[in-house]
Order: C-alpha cells, then sequence, then structure tokens
C-alpha cells in the first residue's frame, strides 16, 4: 500500500503562483511507483486531471485547461511529485489531489490510480 500527503495548498491572488507537493510512503519494501499525479475537484464538478508523470522517464502529461501554466516535476531523493501552479485564475479553485499508482497496476499514466491523498484546498480569489 501507499500513502500520499499533499501540502502547499492555500489562498491566492488572480495571476498568482503556487507550488504543491506530494511525497509517498508505505510499507517496508520499495514503493515502486509507476506514475504520479494530480487531480483536482470543484464543488458541483467531476474530477479532473490535472498533470501527471511517468516515474521511469519523467514522461509528463498535462489537461488542456493547464497547459502552459502548470508544471510537473518529481524530486529523486525520495518520491515526491510537485506541481508548480502559475497564472492562476478563479477557475483553478478546486481541491487538489495527489495519486499514485505502482508497477503492475497497469499501463496508463493518467488513469486508475490505486491511492489518493486527502486533497489540499486551493483558492484563488482577490
Amino acid at each position: 500500500q501507499v500513502h500520499l500527503e499533499e501540502s502547499g495548498g492555500g489562498l491566492v491572488q488572480p495571476g498568482g503562483s503556487l507550488r504543491l507537493s506530494c511525497t509517498a510512503s508505505g510499507g517496508t519494501g520499495t514503493l515502486n511507483i509507476y506514475s504520479m499525479g494530480w487531480f483536482r475537484q470543484a464543488p458541483g464538478k467531476e474530477r479532473e486531471f490535472v498533470a501527471a508523470i511517468r516515474w521511469n522517464d519523467d514522461s509528463k502529461y498535462y489537461g488542456d485547461s493547464v497547459k502552459g501554466r502548470f508544471a510537473v516535476s518529481r524530486d529523486n531523493t525520495k518520491t515526491t511529485v510537485h506541481l508548480q501552479m502559475n497564472s492562476l485564475k478563479p477557475v483553478d479553485t478546486a481541491v487538489y489531489y495527489c495519486a499514485a499508482k505502482s508497477v503492475g497496476q497497469g499501463y496508463s499514466v493518467t488513469t486508475s490510480f490505486p491511492y489518493w491523498g486527502q486533497g489540499t484546498q486551493v483558492t484563488v480569489s482577490e
């Protein structure tokens, strides 16, 4: 099992930036991560894919609504993924969730994540 913890959410003005972080932990052996990603969900809306990384080759994927504004990256020192969010808009307001998939749980980088964090609130407002 993999446990995920997000941090970095908060209140920011339109046009501002935030950097979210998510660290994976769990078990006594290798986490063996295949991909980690970010999703968001606003009240009354479906959960939306934001970004993801395939761990073996650092390939990156983005949802259309955040391309050019958000950047996903990883830390090699520990199993951590970051989401740098720039040029934030009020429509970016949502709870942002970190997700992870281990090797052997499917080849899709961006879907079917078995492990989820509790989420961190991002609010973009004056």
